[in-house]
Formats: structure tokens, C-alpha cells, sequence
């Protein structure tokens, strides 16, 4: 595969990067959702911890209320943090990232990165270039 398709015109070449770049913000959102996802899921092992300290002093109507209502009811909508990781993960994060790849394949042959590939040709274009004219002088 070489380095960058040459048949690309500039909207094709912007569109592919910010395709790239979306799908670049969705992953990083996808790790703060699984970030969200241990964070709730550590605060609802210490709310279970707190449910047998309050059990063992003797507060049975504490410990039932997080027993019955706060911990098996989920974190959105009766819905558990894995849940949600789940469905954007398959509903909506791999979805995006395929169509992405098929755009790509279509019009870079699957080349990622076509802008800065064609960035880091440039400079070290013009590098090799100066250094050239710097050993002339």
C-alpha cells in the first residue's frame, strides 16, 4: 500500500478526515463511557458494602432500601451502565466506524490518515529541500 492515494480531490480528502476524526471523538467518548460505566459500578459495590454495615447495626430498613430499591435499579432509565456501554458500542460506535472503513476502502483503498500522510510528505518534502539549499550556500 503506498503511502497516499494521489487520486483524492480536497472534499474527498477533508471529508475522509473528518470522518476520521469523528470516529477518532466517538472512541474517546466510548472510553469515557466506559470509564462512567466502573465508576458507577465501584460506587454500587461500596453502596452494597454500606447495605451489610447497616444490616449488622441493626438498620434493617436502610439496608432494604438498598437492597430493594437503589441497587438492582440501574443507573439510566432501570438500565445498568454495561447496558448502555452496549448499546452504543454495537448500536452506534460500530455502525459509525463501518461506515467510515467502507468510505474509506471506496476512496483511499482503506489508506487511514490520508491528510496527515499527506502533511508528513510535505515536511519532510521541504526538509530534504532546505537541507539541500542549506549545504548549496
Amino acid at each position: 500500500m503506498d503511502d497516499e492515494p494521489t487520486d483524492l480531490d480536497g472534499a474527498e480528502r477533508a471529508a475522509l478526515h473528518d470522518l476520521q476524526l469523528g470516529i477518532e471523538h466517538l472512541q474517546r467518548g466510548y472510553g469515557h463511557l466506559v470509564a462512567f460505566h466502573h465508576q458507577v459500578g465501584r460506587g454500587m459495590d461500596r453502596l452494597d458494602d454500606a447495605r451489610e454495615k447497616l444490616r449488622e447495626a441493626g438498620h434493617d430498613a436502610w439496608a432494604d432500601v438498598l437492597r430493594d430499591d437503589l441497587l438492582p435499579a440501574g443507573a439510566v432509565d432501570g438500565r445498568w451502565t454495561y447496558e448502555i456501554v452496549e448499546s452504543f458500542a454495537d448500536g452506534f460506535l460500530a455502525p459509525a466506524a463501518e461506515f467510515e472503513a467502507s468510505v474509506r476502502e471506496e476512496l483511499a483503498d482503506g489508506r487511514r490518515h490520508v491528510t496527515e500522510r499527506q502533511q508528513q510528505r510535505a515536511w519532510r518534502e521541504r526538509s530534504e529541500s532546505d537541507a539541500a539549499a542549506d549545504t548549496e550556500r
